[in-house]
């Protein structure tokens, strides 16, 4: 295996590699899940590497590249387990978009998987353009000329399962008890509560109440949490993300980047991993930057495999799983490597 350094560590390993390099080496069906936000085709440059995907001259040579990393991502994922996919549409400065996802869902379709699902999530406008810096957001083009004005662009997770017939069911036996985002309790919830039991009490109080009172209950008809988690998790856009949930990154930025992205916020990672995994099953990212998608799977009881391209992610990667712990009470692990 080419790699410049790898860590192995009791639940998880981290390489220093091209992706290539790792996943063609991994024993087929070997990964119970794979989690990744791919270089979006130009929209953000990470370094100045030959071999980082982003640095691909056109839209064509990175679907090319990325067309080899999906046929292997295919190859090691077990038979109707999820890959999931976080990815937006591509625009250039004058917000002239490209469907990406599309292009992503034909790739997927042609190595056997099946799409299942697309998850909207909601980005604030004024963090996306201060973020971006993208034209189309400036509001001095309402006053000037407002056809060059559009909306925020979200993000999406497209959920795609590998053909075949899925051998070890997903389970939670006592429903979902715990919540990763930022406003856990609906607005009818609230008042129906209320009507019900007639109280007077706020979202903060009903949240603290229902976690008392139902984390950990045994029976998952009657766990109401878990109700209104997945009524959260359920919905087709993901508005509660909290946006800052993120791993240190600013320590990883090179002198050589030309852009630097936001890595993929840990509610996001942590409601698929919760959603598609069982406890100690194996979770594989291609591109981890800082960690993101290996802190969230090993601190929620499962076990992780990272692979990072550019030095100063992956330095930064270490440090930040060097001290991850168990979240959330989740069982204890296995050792895998």
């Amino acid at each position: 295996m080419k790699a410049k350094e790898q860590l192995h560590e009791k639940n998880y390993s981290i390489y220093n590699a091209d992706c290539m390099d790792v996943v063609s080496v991994l024993e087929p069906k070997s990964v119970d899940m794979v989690v990744y936000s791919p270089p979006f085709a130009g929209l953000y440059n990470y370094s100045s590497d030959h071999r980082d995907m982003s640095n691909c001259e056109t839209k064509e040579q990175f679907l090319e590249q990325y067309d080899f990393l999906v046929k292997e991502l295919s190859r090691v994922t077990k038979d109707g387990r999820v890959n999931a996919v976080h990815c937006t549409d591509v625009f250039d400065n004058t917000c002239r978009l490209w469907d990406f996802p599309h292009e992503v869902i034909k790739i997927h379709e042609k190595y056997g998987f099946e799409y299942r699902n697309r998850i909207t999530i909601w980005k604030e406008p004024l963090k996306v353009r201060m973020r971006t810096m993208v034209q189309s957001l400036m509001h001095k083009f309402i006053v000037e000329d407002s056809t060059k004005c559009f909306t925020a662009m979200p993000d999406y997770v497209l959920i795609f399962t590998k053909k075949g017939e899925n051998k070890v069911p997903v389970t939670h036996e006592f429903g979902l008890n715990h919540y990763a985002g930022s406003t856990p309790i609906l607005p009818n919830i609230l008042q129906a509560w209320n009507n019900a039991n007639d109280c007077n009490l706020n979202e903060l109080e009903l949240w603290d109440y229902l976690n008392r009172e139902f984390k950990g209950h045994t029976d998952p008809k009657s766990n109401k949490l878990s109700h209104y988690i997945w009524q959260r998790y359920a919905s087709s856009v993901w508005d509660d993300i909290r946006i800052d949930e993120v791993l240190k990154f600013k320590e990883g930025k090179d002198s050589d980047d030309e852009k630097h992205v936001h890595p993929l916020q840990l509610d996001v990672i942590d409601r698929l991993v919760e959603l598609y995994t069982n406890p100690n099953e194996v979770v594989l990212t291609p591109f981890m930057g800082v960690g993101s998608e290996v802190y969230s799977p090993v601190s929620m009881g499962r076990k992780a495999i990272g692979i990072e391209l550019k030095d100063s992610y992956y330095k930064q990667a270490i440090k930040n799983l060097k001290d991850v712990k168990f979240r959330n009470n989740y069982v204890k692990q296995e050792t895998l490597f």
